[in-house]
């Protein structure tokens, strides 16, 4: 109610008369009265509410956002209100609440424009990389499709399958060889085992009989001659097992190398073969069809199918009979040395030759271990 009467005091128009004399209105007793009350009000409050009517008075003001312009005239008070929001500058925000200066940190139409082009990118990126991947799987499956169609059809006597007599009968006998060859390196192995532990008792054997020499007095010397028997098997035992082991490797590298290896690529081989028969059915399927547009553009992405496995079917197939070839040629010359080497050994052994058992592991060029070696190394990685 004061700051209406006050302001109406500062906008009230002061009338002049004729001569120039200011004239008495009756306003003029009414804003004594008021100003005597609020004087009477100020005294009542007191020091005491000083910092209180401040903080009010901070708090209820007037808006910042709004600047307040007040004129008087003839024609009455006018109010004129300029809005502060709305000033801004280059890279300031103006915060009508707090009347702070807030810096835009927007990004600019360039920068905008080339992180909408990287992202778009990266979609395209992903997109493609998918695509990809879709098309794998559908071509995977596909084959698959086929290839178990053919060998249901081949199984139940249905299809037809192309067929090379003399290689499939030399793949038939590299499998025979290979399962007599594994058992053969199982003997071999068993023997080996067997054989060692059998040197290991002769060994005990002779320290034993040496121990008992030095202790039986009457019975010295044929303690003696025993235990010196035992020690000369035991170390024609161990050169024997020098001559086994090698023996044991090598046929051990032919069987679960060599072999397999050359077995590897019979299987790619007859993978392959699955395949060429699976598309070439096919392409016989489309062959006996009507021969429109579509059906003519069918046969033709079949014929490039067809022709693509037939293609890998023999390529592969000569890879095949390289690879026995060669296996045949290995074959005869590592069995040719193992068989000799392990004959002459066992011979010289049983004969009590050491000389001659010596000789034979020097023609092959064996090393053995030194004595009172731990078990061969091929024993340790069963």
């Amino acid at each position: 109610m004061t700051d209406s009467i006050m302001s109406k005091a500062a906008t009230m128009e002061i009338p002049i008369n004729s001569n120039g004399d200011t004239g008495t209105l009756a306003e003029d007793d009414s804003l004594e009265q008021a100003a005597k009350l609020q004087w009477s009000l100020d005294e009542k409050v007191g020091s005491s509410t000083g910092a209180r009517d401040l903080q009010q008075v901070m708090v209820s003001g007037p808006n910042l956002n709004e600047t307040s312009i007040v004129s008087g005239g003839y024609g009455g008070t006018a109010e004129g209100i300029i809005s502060t929001a709305t000033i801004k500058g280059p890279g300031i925000h103006y915060n009508a609440e707090f009347n702070k200066r807030i810096p835009v940190t927007g990004l600019g139409p360039n920068m905008h424009h080339s992180s909408s082009s990287s992202s778009m990118a990266a979609e395209q990126t992903t997109r493609g990389v998918a695509v990809e991947k879709i098309e794998t799987v559908k071509k995977w499956g596909l084959n698959t499709y086929k290839c178990t169609k053919q060998m249901i059809s081949e199984r139940f006597g249905r299809g037809s399958r192309t067929v090379d007599l003399e290689l499939e009968a030399q793949i038939e006998v590299l499998r025979d060889t290979k399962r007599k060859y594994e058992t053969v390196l199982r003997l071999a192995r068993a023997l080996t085992n067997h054989f060692y532990n059998m040197v290991q008792t002769q060994h005990s054997l002779g320290d034993t009989f040496a121990e008992l020499s030095q202790k039986s007095p009457e019975l010295r010397d044929e303690f003696g001659y025993n235990a010196e028997t035992q020690k000369l098997l035991c170390k024609n035992g161990e050169t024997l097992l020098g001559a086994i082991n090698f023996f044991v490797s090598s046929i051990n590298t032919l069987v679960n190398k060599t072999m397999e290896d050359t077995l590897m690529t019979i299987k790619m081989y007859e993978n392959a073969r699955l395949e060429f028969d699976a598309y070439r059915s096919d392409l016989e399927e489309l062959s006996m069809g009507p021969r429109d547009a579509v059906a003519m553009a069918r046969i033709d992405a079949a014929q490039q199918q067809y022709q693509v496995h037939k293609e890998k079917y023999e390529r592969l197939r000569s890879d095949v009979i390289i690879k026995l070839k060669f296996l045949e040629e290995n074959k005869v010359k590592v069995m040719h040395k193992q068989l000799l080497l392990f004959h002459n050994a066992i011979s010289a052994y049983f004969a009590g030759n050491q000389q001659q058992l010596e000789q034979t592991l020097k023609q092959f060029n064996i090393k053995l271990k030194p004595p009172g070696a731990d078990k061969p190394s091929w024993l340790e990685d069963q």
